[in-house]
């Protein structure tokens, strides 16, 4: 019985890695439609644009980020961990 609850959480976790990987797959199909008239290089900088700028949202209007470059140095540690792990992945 005391294995029910780490069992619940480990279900919920992996469901929310899920929704966040699909909604993940929401953007990249965005970016593979649009590649379809735009250059990849257009499109891989408007996201990125369009990532800080609603990501400087959220830290000032969600979670009101008091040290703005606390926040810099976490998401860009984010980012630099995402991307090298993506450019790691073979299937990509």
């Amino acid at each position: 019985m005391d294995d029910i609850e780490p069992r619940k959480a480990r279900a919920n976790e992996s469901s929310e890695t899920e929704k966040f990987v699909r909604l993940a797959d929401r953007f990249i199909r965005v970016a593979n439609t649009a590649n379809s008239k735009l250059l990849a290089t257009d499109i891989h900088m408007a996201f990125l644009y369009g990532a800080a700028r609603y990501n400087a949202f959220v830290a000032k209007n969600v979670l009101d980020v008091p040290n703005h470059e606390a926040f810099v140095t976490e998401m860009t540690a984010a980012y630099t961990e995402m991307l090298r792990n993506h450019l790691a992945d073979p299937s990509v």
